[in-house]
């Protein structure tokens, strides 16, 4: 299990340097020009979803260990692989980059913090050391993804040679480290179907989608990157998390890793819509969050009124 993790977190570590390769640095600022929507993203992850995924396991009467494991998820950081998901759903690169890069440096401070606050309401003893964390998010996240940024900056040739093969190798290590891992949680895996678990982690998909859409603002580009990354996260963190309270547990384990299947094929639908709701001209958004302005579109002038305009605009003849 150890190398199996090693090889993950390697593998993700690959595909955030891969992710760096391809972006620009001016894109790295794109949350500070946007503090509105770094606090509504702030509010969407690490606030309002692990309050809804706390209600959702009660409600469920889940496992502890399988209660545990997706509260550990919803406290984690945003994944590497989100801006693969959001460029499926037409969603804009640069905020998913600065939001992957803010959130890994928060969950530094918010996971231990969250995990104190769990303990406090369960009352039971969960502790996960912020140098754990800080360990994870920084070596698989921030590392690779500022050198990455950094060498596309100073030597964007460079970077394009070595956007592919990076990509190759992310590849072949997900898959030898994944393939794996499902099949250490397989057996525990089948036990949580058929008894709630399934349909409880799909309600939490639905939920973070529709929570982060809603809160991404009137921007068809920005909407579905909050969605994504709301209800999605890191499965090494959570993994780590649930690990620290249930070491011997497989159950634990298995159900971060159903969850993490679940979620992507639960999201694929919406993935779908967002792209296709970029294209086709859609209504006004009924809720605008607070420090966004409204756009409304300029009605097409009519071939009379055209006429009326060209015709002012005309110079008087002599």
């Amino acid at each position: 299990m150890p190398a199996v993790m090693m090889a993950l977190q390697l593998s993700l570590a690959l595909l955030v340097l891969s992710i760096g390769l391809n972006t620009r640095l001016r894109d790295s600022l794109f949350l500070f020009r946007h503090p509105a929507l770094f606090a509504r993203s702030v509010l969407s992850i690490n606030v309002i979803m692990p309050v809804l995924v706390l209600w959702v396991a009660l409600v469920f009467a889940l496992k502890p260990p399988v209660a545990l494991a997706l509260l550990a998820l919803s406290m984690s950081p945003i994944p590497p692989f989100l801006p693969i998901s959001t460029s499926k759903a037409g969603g804009e690169i640069s905020y998913t980059v600065t939001l992957l890069a803010a959130e890994s440096v928060l969950a530094i401070g918010l996971v231990p913090l969250a995990a104190w606050l769990l303990s406090l309401i369960l009352q039971t003893e969960l502790q996960v050391p912020a140098n754990k964390i800080a360990s994870i998010v920084g070596l698989g996240i921030l590392l690779p993804l500022a050198l990455g940024i950094l060498l596309r900056w100073l030597k964007p040739r460079v970077a394009d040679r070595l956007a592919k093969p990076v990509s190759i190798a992310t590849i072949v290590l997900l898959i030898a480290g994944f393939v794996p891992l499902v099949a250490f949680t397989f057996t525990p895996m089948m036990s949580l179907i058929g008894n709630g678990t399934i349909l409880a982690i799909v309600a939490i998909a639905l939920i973070g989608l529709g929570v982060g859409h809603l809160l991404g603002g009137p921007d068809p580009k920005e909407r579905p990157v909050l969605a994504l990354a709301t209800a999605s996260r890191h499965p090494a963190v959570a993994i780590a998390i649930a690990s620290s309270m249930f070491p011997e547990a497989k159950l634990a384990p298995a159900a971060v890793v159903l969850a993490l299947i679940v979620t992507a094929l639960a999201s694929l639908p919406y993935q779908k819509w967002a792209k296709k709701a970029q294209v086709a001209p859609g209504p006004l958004p009924l809720i605008v969050p607070p420090g966004e302005r409204r756009k409304v579109p300029r009605p097409a002038a009519s071939p009379a009124t055209q006429g009326r305009a060209t015709m002012q605009a005309r110079p008087p003849e002599r």
